[in-house]
């Protein structure tokens, strides 16, 4: 790699000065490239490596495996047509570097997006078309840049490698506990299950959108296995449990599942789940002896608020959550705050508090937040008790630049479709964020095009999009 930037850099210096002053030629840097061009005469299958051109079709008629020590580059502007429930088995290392105009797109080309109501039985984005991205252990970095994944999650026929099972429907399935996975500027548009489903490593996840994922259950970003890293300034709607979970079950090391989700949007969330009700979430959900910190999150119309599991339960698969202090970071102990909410019915309205319906919780109502709960439930209220919660409906509108509040479809409304998630200037949701903590940077490379485009800290605005243009870029 080392040398293939140098010999990049050499060249441009020679063009450089083989042109005048006087002609003030303008020099058009090359695009970053591995490896020799992979053709797109063919459908592909099998081993590939090598760099897929920019603003190329190809078809992928069977699965491909970027072998251990091995790259993938997909240059900006390229769609890969993925037919057959094809799957990339990932044992090297897979760079998709779309831009934000000339994003990449991976699909299914037999499916495609709908707009308005949404549901399990009848739209195809909770089918499954293509398969999806696995990453085995030996895959040392993942990196997706403003990529389009729709369609993906078709079942896995067999386990490419030790880990996945047959039967998994996942975007994207990532297990190197030493390796660091990178989703940035991206969509996931329609997955049957979780969006992705990691098992330990680095994560970077920012500023994404996605839609539609989960069809009777399933997370957005599923958090598992010791993981460690950052999920911040996501819009998440119409997710079928969870936008964003940690927890540590599947850990095999003394690494514990720490994550960072703050200034995300979750809009009508966990509608259509149907395991048991009141054990999982539909916004936020920290479980399993994981920490977590949850602050700025803007959530609108889900079934739950951000709910910390505090008891066992082996009928519901939810167990404790670790809610100690430790000194071996780098979140040093859970907590939450900051957070937003808006809810159309009373349902809603009891659950910003999670209570204790399926199991125990221990979600502490926080002054910072808005509603202030610790002054609505007063200070007699004790974890998991229930509470009326009718004179919160239709309160504290966030003030979308274009999205209708109250909207009674929230359990319908799975897609960003022509609505618009930025805040206005006047919404209450403005300056009242935290900025007062850090975000996860162990272990995240920072690298124009291998590692991170850079980890956004805290935002000062609740949500994923910022009054100075920072944050999610959709």
């Amino acid at each position: 790699m080392k040398n293939l930037r140098k010999a990049l850099y050499l060249l441009s210096l020679v063009a450089l000065a083989s042109c005048s002053k006087k002609d003030k030629a303008v020099i058009s840097v090359p695009l970053f490239q591995v490896g020799k061009p992979v053709s797109n005469t063919a459908p592909l299958s099998g081993s590939i490596k090598g760099t897929m051109l920019a603003n190329q079709t190809y078809t992928v008629s069977g699965d491909v495996t970027v072998n251990a020590g091995d790259t993938l580059l997909i240059q900006k502007g390229v769609k890969v047509n993925v037919t057959n429930g094809s799957n990339f088995i990932v044992k090297g290392i897979l760079v998709s570097s779309g831009t934000k105009d000339a994003p990449i797109t991976i699909t299914d080309p037999r499916r495609s997006k709908t707009t308005g109501n949404s549901s399990a039985a009848t739209d195809s984005a909770y089918a499954g078309g293509w398969g999806g991205i696995y990453c085995d252990k030996t895959c040392p970095l993942l990196v997706i840049k403003y990529t389009h994944l729709d369609f993906a999650g078709a079942a896995l026929k067999a386990p490419p490698f030790n880990g996945p099972s047959t039967g998994d429907q996942y975007a994207i399935y990532w297990q190197n506990p030493n390796g660091a996975i990178i989703l940035e500027d991206s969509w996931i548009y329609g997955t049957p299950d979780d969006a992705i489903r990691f098992y330990g490593g680095h994560l970077n996840i920012m500023r994404n959108t996605l839609e539609k994922c989960g069809g009777t259950g399933g997370d957005g970003f599923n958090a598992k296995g010791g993981a460690q890293g950052n999920m911040a300034y996501n819009l998440i709607i119409g997710g079928a449990t969870n936008g964003t979970k940690s927890a540590n079950d599947g850990a095999t090391g003394s690494t514990q599942t720490q994550i960072a989700m703050y200034n995300n949007t979750y809009v009508n969330g966990g509608f259509r789940n149907t395991g048991v009700y009141g054990a999982r979430s539909g916004s936020i959900e920290v479980e399993n002896n994981s920490r977590a910190l949850a602050y700025n999150n803007l959530i609108v119309d889900c079934n739950f608020g951000v709910r910390i599991a505090g008891g066992n339960n082996v009928t519901a698969k939810v167990y404790l959550a670790d809610t100690l202090s430790h000194t071996d970071g780098p979140i040093n102990k859970t907590a939450y705050g900051h957070n937003f909410y808006y809810v159309d019915n009373v349902a809603q309205a009891n659950q910003i508090i999670p209570t204790n319906i399926a199991q125990a919780v221990v979600t502490h109502p926080q002054s910072t937040d808005i509603p202030n709960m610790a002054s609505f439930l007063g200070a007699s209220y004790t974890f998991g008790m229930a509470y009326d919660g009718t004179s919160l409906v239709g309160k504290n509108n966030p003030m979308f630049v274009n999205y209708p509040l109250p909207n009674m479809n929230f359990a319908n409304q799975a897609s960003v479709d022509a609505f618009n998630f930025h805040l206005q200037s006047g919404s209450p949701a403005v300056g009242k964020g935290s900025t007062d903590f850090s975000p996860i940077t162990t272990g995240i490379p920072v690298d124009a095009n291998f590692g991170s485009s850079g980890i956004t800290p805290p935002g000062k605005d609740i949500g994923c999009y910022q009054q100075d243009g920072s944050g999610n870029q959709h």
